[in-house]
Protein backbone atom coordinates (compact mmCIF):
# COMPACT_ATOMS: atom_id res chain seq x y z
CA UNK A 1 0.00 0.00 0.00
CA UNK A 2 2.66 2.18 0.81
CA UNK A 3 4.72 1.26 -2.03
CA UNK A 4 1.54 2.30 -4.29
CA UNK A 5 1.16 6.00 -2.50
CA UNK A 6 4.74 6.79 -3.11
CA UNK A 7 4.41 5.91 -7.17
CA UNK A 8 1.26 7.60 -7.33
CA UNK A 9 3.16 10.48 -5.70
CA UNK A 10 5.61 10.20 -8.27
CA UNK A 11 3.48 9.78 -11.13
CA UNK A 12 1.60 13.07 -9.76
CA UNK A 13 4.77 15.04 -10.11
CA UNK A 14 5.80 14.00 -13.15
CA UNK A 15 3.11 14.57 -15.08
CA UNK A 16 2.71 17.83 -12.87
CA UNK A 17 6.70 19.05 -13.81
CA UNK A 18 6.09 17.64 -17.23
CA UNK A 19 3.61 20.07 -17.68
CA UNK A 20 5.77 22.77 -19.31
CA UNK A 21 8.27 20.53 -20.62
CA UNK A 22 6.21 18.26 -22.62
CA UNK A 23 4.60 20.68 -24.97
CA UNK A 24 5.36 18.27 -27.82
CA UNK A 25 5.75 14.66 -27.93
CA UNK A 26 9.30 13.38 -28.31
CA UNK A 27 10.75 12.71 -31.28
CA UNK A 28 12.26 8.82 -31.81
CA UNK A 29 16.00 8.80 -32.32
CA UNK A 30 17.70 7.40 -35.14
CA UNK A 31 18.55 4.48 -33.53
CA UNK A 32 15.94 1.36 -33.34
CA UNK A 33 15.18 2.44 -29.07
CA UNK A 34 12.92 5.34 -28.72
CA UNK A 35 14.37 7.76 -26.19
CA UNK A 36 12.50 9.62 -23.18
CA UNK A 37 12.74 13.43 -22.53
CA UNK A 38 12.99 14.39 -19.22
CA UNK A 39 13.29 17.70 -17.32
CA UNK A 40 16.20 18.51 -14.62
CA UNK A 41 12.94 18.48 -11.95
CA UNK A 42 11.61 15.54 -13.33
CA UNK A 43 15.01 13.90 -13.28
CA UNK A 44 15.36 14.53 -9.61
CA UNK A 45 12.89 11.44 -8.68
CA UNK A 46 15.23 8.99 -11.11
CA UNK A 47 18.02 7.44 -9.34
CA UNK A 48 20.85 7.13 -11.29
CA UNK A 49 23.99 4.72 -11.15
CA UNK A 50 26.65 3.52 -13.81
CA UNK A 51 27.46 0.68 -14.88
CA UNK A 52 30.75 -0.94 -13.21
CA UNK A 53 33.49 -2.10 -15.04
CA UNK A 54 34.06 -5.22 -12.96
CA UNK A 55 32.53 -8.68 -14.14
CA UNK A 56 30.63 -10.72 -12.02
CA UNK A 57 32.12 -13.58 -10.84
CA UNK A 58 30.29 -17.04 -11.35
CA UNK A 59 28.48 -18.46 -8.30
CA UNK A 60 25.90 -20.42 -7.49
CA UNK A 61 24.60 -20.93 -3.89
CA UNK A 62 22.98 -24.23 -3.04
CA UNK A 63 21.28 -25.57 0.42
CA UNK A 64 23.67 -29.00 1.74
CA UNK A 65 24.40 -30.61 5.00
CA UNK A 66 27.22 -32.68 6.58
CA UNK A 67 27.43 -36.19 5.88
CA UNK A 68 29.67 -39.20 6.53
CA UNK A 69 31.40 -40.81 3.23
CA UNK A 70 29.72 -43.73 2.82
CA UNK A 71 33.00 -45.84 3.56
CA UNK A 72 33.20 -44.13 7.18
CA UNK A 73 30.03 -45.56 8.30
CA UNK A 74 29.72 -49.17 9.91
CA UNK A 75 26.42 -50.97 11.25
CA UNK A 76 26.62 -53.98 13.73
CA UNK A 77 24.35 -56.57 14.08
CA UNK A 78 23.67 -60.09 15.37
CA UNK A 79 23.34 -63.04 13.32
CA UNK A 80 21.78 -64.97 16.08
CA UNK A 81 18.66 -64.24 17.92
CA UNK A 82 18.57 -63.55 21.34
CA UNK A 83 18.54 -61.05 23.95
CA UNK A 84 20.87 -57.89 25.12
CA UNK A 85 22.81 -59.13 28.02
CA UNK A 86 24.94 -56.16 28.39
CA UNK A 87 25.36 -52.03 27.01
CA UNK A 88 29.47 -51.70 26.45
CA UNK A 89 29.36 -48.53 25.22
CA UNK A 90 27.60 -45.10 24.60
CA UNK A 91 26.62 -43.08 22.18
CA UNK A 92 29.37 -40.30 21.12
CA UNK A 93 32.12 -42.40 22.62
CA UNK A 94 35.05 -42.80 20.59
CA UNK A 95 35.95 -46.63 20.32
CA UNK A 96 38.63 -48.66 18.42
CA UNK A 97 38.29 -51.38 16.05
CA UNK A 98 37.69 -54.59 17.72
CA UNK A 99 36.47 -52.86 20.86
CA UNK A 100 33.78 -54.37 22.64
CA UNK A 101 30.10 -52.93 21.92
CA UNK A 102 27.31 -55.14 23.08
CA UNK A 103 26.69 -58.83 24.99
CA UNK A 104 23.56 -60.81 23.72
CA UNK A 105 23.13 -63.87 25.46
CA UNK A 106 21.79 -66.62 22.63
CA UNK A 107 20.46 -70.26 22.59
CA UNK A 108 21.65 -70.51 19.19
CA UNK A 109 24.99 -69.09 19.73
CA UNK A 110 25.50 -72.16 22.12
CA UNK A 111 24.25 -74.81 19.82
CA UNK A 112 26.26 -73.51 17.00
CA UNK A 113 29.40 -73.77 19.41
CA UNK A 114 28.31 -77.50 20.72
CA UNK A 115 28.08 -78.35 16.53
CA UNK A 116 31.47 -77.27 15.79
CA UNK A 117 32.93 -79.07 19.11
CA UNK A 118 31.40 -82.21 17.92
CA UNK A 119 32.13 -82.26 14.11
CA UNK A 120 35.73 -81.63 15.26
CA UNK A 121 35.93 -84.71 17.50
CA UNK A 122 34.45 -86.38 14.87
CA UNK A 123 36.55 -85.35 12.27
CA UNK A 124 39.91 -86.06 14.87
CA UNK A 125 38.33 -89.74 14.83
CA UNK A 126 38.04 -89.99 10.83
CA UNK A 127 41.95 -89.04 10.54
CA UNK A 128 43.13 -91.41 12.68
CA UNK A 129 40.91 -93.74 11.21
CA UNK A 130 42.18 -92.93 7.83
CA UNK A 131 45.90 -93.18 9.09
CA UNK A 132 45.52 -96.92 10.74
CA UNK A 133 43.86 -98.00 7.25
CA UNK A 134 47.18 -96.34 5.75
CA UNK A 135 49.63 -98.09 8.50
CA UNK A 136 48.14 -101.21 7.37
CA UNK A 137 47.89 -101.19 3.72
CA UNK A 138 52.04 -100.62 4.16
CA UNK A 139 52.33 -103.11 5.47
CA UNK A 140 50.16 -105.38 3.84
CA UNK A 141 47.45 -106.84 5.99
CA UNK A 142 44.72 -103.90 5.25
CA UNK A 143 42.45 -104.15 2.13
CA UNK A 144 41.94 -101.26 -0.52
CA UNK A 145 38.17 -100.61 -0.16
CA UNK A 146 38.52 -100.07 3.82
CA UNK A 147 41.02 -97.84 2.39
CA UNK A 148 39.00 -95.99 0.47
CA UNK A 149 35.80 -95.68 2.84
CA UNK A 150 38.05 -94.36 5.49
CA UNK A 151 39.14 -91.88 3.19
CA UNK A 152 35.46 -91.04 2.48
CA UNK A 153 34.46 -90.71 5.99
CA UNK A 154 37.15 -88.24 6.23
CA UNK A 155 36.43 -86.39 3.72
CA UNK A 156 32.43 -86.02 4.88
CA UNK A 157 34.27 -84.73 8.47
CA UNK A 158 36.28 -82.12 7.02
CA UNK A 159 33.44 -80.95 5.00
CA UNK A 160 31.21 -80.92 8.60
CA UNK A 161 33.27 -79.39 10.25
CA UNK A 162 34.67 -76.29 7.70
CA UNK A 163 30.86 -75.62 7.95
CA UNK A 164 30.07 -75.65 11.43
CA UNK A 165 33.70 -73.47 12.12
CA UNK A 166 32.24 -70.83 9.40
CA UNK A 167 28.83 -70.99 10.55
CA UNK A 168 30.29 -70.23 14.79
CA UNK A 169 32.70 -67.37 12.89
CA UNK A 170 29.45 -65.54 11.62
CA UNK A 171 27.85 -66.13 15.54
CA UNK A 172 31.14 -63.50 16.38
CA UNK A 173 33.20 -63.81 19.71
CA UNK A 174 32.22 -65.01 23.03
CA UNK A 175 31.82 -68.12 24.47
CA UNK A 176 29.01 -70.43 24.79
CA UNK A 177 25.59 -68.62 24.90
CA UNK A 178 27.53 -65.61 25.39
CA UNK A 179 28.23 -63.19 21.83
CA UNK A 180 30.37 -60.18 22.29
CA UNK A 181 29.43 -57.66 19.29
CA UNK A 182 32.94 -56.15 18.63
CA UNK A 183 33.91 -52.43 16.57
CA UNK A 184 34.41 -53.49 12.98
CA UNK A 185 36.60 -50.35 12.89
CA UNK A 186 37.70 -46.90 14.38
CA UNK A 187 34.91 -44.69 15.16
CA UNK A 188 32.22 -42.57 17.51
CA UNK A 189 29.18 -44.47 18.55
CA UNK A 190 26.12 -42.49 16.33
CA UNK A 191 23.35 -44.45 17.23
CA UNK A 192 22.45 -47.49 19.79
CA UNK A 193 19.32 -49.26 19.28
CA UNK A 194 19.81 -52.03 22.35
CA UNK A 195 19.01 -51.81 26.00
CA UNK A 196 19.23 -54.38 28.16
CA UNK A 197 16.83 -57.45 28.44
CA UNK A 198 15.72 -56.45 24.89
CA UNK A 199 15.02 -58.96 22.40
CA UNK A 200 17.06 -58.98 18.88
CA UNK A 201 16.97 -61.03 15.87
CA UNK A 202 19.23 -60.72 12.76
CA UNK A 203 17.99 -58.90 9.66
CA UNK A 204 16.57 -55.93 11.67
CA UNK A 205 17.80 -52.59 12.21
CA UNK A 206 21.52 -52.47 12.89
CA UNK A 207 21.93 -52.44 16.83
CA UNK A 208 25.14 -49.62 16.88
CA UNK A 209 26.51 -47.11 14.09
CA UNK A 210 29.34 -45.95 14.34
CA UNK A 211 30.87 -43.13 12.18
CA UNK A 212 34.73 -41.85 11.66
CA UNK A 213 34.42 -38.14 12.13
CA UNK A 214 38.02 -37.61 10.37
CA UNK A 215 35.92 -38.69 7.40
CA UNK A 216 33.30 -35.91 6.55
CA UNK A 217 31.78 -34.64 3.39
CA UNK A 218 29.85 -31.86 2.22
CA UNK A 219 26.22 -33.01 0.42
CA UNK A 220 24.95 -30.34 -1.69
CA UNK A 221 21.37 -29.99 -3.49
CA UNK A 222 21.77 -28.92 -7.23
CA UNK A 223 18.66 -28.09 -9.13
CA UNK A 224 17.80 -29.97 -12.34
CA UNK A 225 18.35 -26.65 -14.20
CA UNK A 226 22.09 -25.77 -12.97
CA UNK A 227 23.36 -29.51 -14.26
CA UNK A 228 25.27 -27.72 -17.18
CA UNK A 229 27.12 -25.58 -14.85
CA UNK A 230 28.61 -28.29 -12.38
CA UNK A 231 31.39 -30.59 -12.81
CA UNK A 232 34.04 -32.52 -10.49
CA UNK A 233 37.31 -30.36 -9.46
CA UNK A 234 35.09 -26.98 -9.09
CA UNK A 235 35.94 -25.52 -6.41
CA UNK A 236 33.47 -23.59 -3.79
CA UNK A 237 33.06 -21.86 -0.43
CA UNK A 238 31.23 -23.73 2.20
CA UNK A 239 29.81 -21.95 5.19
CA UNK A 240 28.79 -23.64 8.27
CA UNK A 241 26.36 -21.39 10.38
CA UNK A 242 26.42 -23.86 13.48
CA UNK A 243 30.20 -22.83 13.81
CA UNK A 244 29.97 -19.32 12.26
CA UNK A 245 33.07 -20.28 10.18
CA UNK A 246 33.61 -20.39 6.40
CA UNK A 247 35.55 -23.28 4.63
CA UNK A 248 37.27 -23.50 1.20
CA UNK A 249 35.66 -27.38 -0.58
CA UNK A 250 36.44 -28.87 -3.83
CA UNK A 251 33.81 -31.55 -5.85
CA UNK A 252 34.45 -34.77 -5.62
CA UNK A 253 31.84 -36.40 -7.44
CA UNK A 254 28.45 -36.06 -8.66
CA UNK A 255 25.21 -38.27 -8.49
CA UNK A 256 24.02 -40.11 -11.88
CA UNK A 257 20.56 -39.59 -10.49
CA UNK A 258 18.05 -36.42 -10.11
CA UNK A 259 15.14 -36.78 -7.49
CA UNK A 260 11.96 -37.40 -9.21
CA UNK A 261 10.45 -35.36 -6.66
CA UNK A 262 12.44 -32.59 -5.81
CA UNK A 263 14.51 -32.43 -9.03
CA UNK A 264 17.57 -31.96 -7.65
CA UNK A 265 20.77 -33.98 -7.72
CA UNK A 266 23.33 -34.68 -5.01
CA UNK A 267 26.61 -32.89 -5.04
CA UNK A 268 29.71 -34.18 -3.13
CA UNK A 269 32.51 -32.11 -1.76
CA UNK A 270 34.91 -32.29 0.12
CA UNK A 271 36.40 -29.64 2.76
CA UNK A 272 39.93 -28.11 2.22
CA UNK A 273 40.85 -27.76 5.88
CA UNK A 274 39.97 -30.22 8.81
CA UNK A 275 37.34 -28.20 10.85
CA UNK A 276 36.73 -28.30 14.80
CA UNK A 277 33.66 -29.01 15.68
CA UNK A 278 32.07 -30.03 12.91
CA UNK A 279 29.21 -32.85 13.24
CA UNK A 280 27.46 -35.12 10.74
CA UNK A 281 23.94 -33.59 9.95
CA UNK A 282 25.43 -29.83 10.49
CA UNK A 283 23.58 -27.15 7.70
CA UNK A 284 26.04 -25.94 4.86
CA UNK A 285 25.38 -23.17 2.41
CA UNK A 286 27.42 -24.07 -0.39
CA UNK A 287 28.77 -21.30 -2.91
CA UNK A 288 30.09 -23.40 -5.83
CA UNK A 289 32.35 -21.40 -8.23
CA UNK A 290 30.92 -21.76 -11.87
CA UNK A 291 31.25 -20.59 -15.13
CA UNK A 292 28.21 -18.73 -17.40
CA UNK A 293 27.99 -15.50 -15.21
CA UNK A 294 30.44 -13.42 -17.23
CA UNK A 295 28.11 -10.06 -16.51
CA UNK A 296 27.48 -6.67 -15.14
CA UNK A 297 25.84 -6.57 -11.96
CA UNK A 298 23.10 -4.40 -11.47
CA UNK A 299 20.03 -3.38 -9.06
CA UNK A 300 17.16 -5.38 -9.19
CA UNK A 301 14.97 -2.71 -9.18
CA UNK A 302 16.18 -1.34 -12.39
CA UNK A 303 15.11 -4.37 -14.25
CA UNK A 304 11.73 -3.77 -16.06
CA UNK A 305 9.52 -6.64 -17.53
CA UNK A 306 7.98 -5.54 -20.71
CA UNK A 307 5.23 -7.93 -22.15
CA UNK A 308 5.68 -11.06 -19.53
CA UNK A 309 8.82 -11.77 -20.69
CA UNK A 310 11.17 -9.11 -22.02
CA UNK A 311 13.65 -7.90 -19.10
CA UNK A 312 14.58 -3.76 -19.94
CA UNK A 313 16.57 -1.52 -18.32
CA UNK A 314 16.36 2.31 -19.15
CA UNK A 315 20.02 3.65 -20.59
CA UNK A 316 20.52 7.42 -20.34
CA UNK A 317 22.07 9.06 -23.48
CA UNK A 318 24.33 11.74 -24.10
CA UNK A 319 21.32 14.22 -24.66
CA UNK A 320 19.68 13.33 -21.33
CA UNK A 321 17.13 11.36 -22.81
CA UNK A 322 16.33 7.71 -21.68
CA UNK A 323 16.52 4.32 -23.73
CA UNK A 324 14.67 1.30 -23.32
CA UNK A 325 17.59 -0.89 -23.72
CA UNK A 326 16.46 -4.87 -23.94
CA UNK A 327 18.64 -7.20 -21.62
CA UNK A 328 19.54 -10.62 -20.96
CA UNK A 329 19.75 -11.45 -17.13
CA UNK A 330 21.10 -13.95 -14.83
CA UNK A 331 21.15 -15.18 -11.34
CA UNK A 332 19.75 -13.05 -8.89
CA UNK A 333 21.34 -12.98 -5.42
CA UNK A 334 21.48 -10.27 -2.41
CA UNK A 335 19.10 -7.59 -4.53
CA UNK A 336 21.97 -7.36 -7.13
CA UNK A 337 20.75 -9.39 -10.84
CA UNK A 338 23.82 -10.28 -13.66
CA UNK A 339 23.20 -8.79 -16.83
CA UNK A 340 24.54 -10.96 -19.37
CA UNK A 341 23.92 -8.60 -22.43
CA UNK A 342 22.69 -5.71 -23.05
CA UNK A 343 25.08 -3.28 -21.56
CA UNK A 344 28.57 -1.75 -21.55
CA UNK A 345 30.69 -0.69 -18.46
CA UNK A 346 30.45 3.02 -18.02
CA UNK A 347 26.92 3.20 -19.46
CA UNK A 348 24.27 5.11 -16.92
CA UNK A 349 21.32 3.51 -15.75
CA UNK A 350 18.36 4.37 -14.11
CA UNK A 351 18.15 2.31 -10.63
CA UNK A 352 15.20 3.60 -9.18
CA UNK A 353 12.10 5.20 -10.74
CA UNK A 354 12.55 3.35 -14.02
CA UNK A 355 8.61 2.86 -13.60
CA UNK A 356 7.92 6.56 -13.85
CA UNK A 357 9.56 6.47 -17.71
CA UNK A 358 7.44 3.26 -18.60
CA UNK A 359 4.39 2.80 -17.04
CA UNK A 360 3.16 -0.36 -18.57
CA UNK A 361 6.43 -1.97 -17.40
CA UNK A 362 6.30 -4.35 -14.30
CA UNK A 363 8.92 -4.12 -11.80
CA UNK A 364 11.28 -7.32 -11.81
CA UNK A 365 11.81 -8.54 -8.09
Amino acid sequence: MTQSLVFLGFTIAFAVLGISGCGKPPTPSNGAAKASQVTAAQKQFLGIEEVGAGKVGGGLLLPGRIAFRAQAQSAVGTAVPGRVAAVLVRAGEAVKAGAPLLIIDSADAAAGRATLDQTATRLASAEQHYKRQVEMMEKGVGLEIDRQDADARLKDARAEHERARHAAALIGGGQGSRVTLKAPSDGVVMVIRAAVGAAVAPGGEALVELGDPARLQVVAQVPEGELRRVAVGQEAEVELPGLQTRVAARVDSISPRVDPESRRMQLYLSLAARTEGLRAGMLAQVNLRVSGDDGYSVPTSAVLIKEGKRRVIYVERADGSFEAREVQVGRNRDGRVAILQGLKAGERIVVRGALLLDTQAEQLL
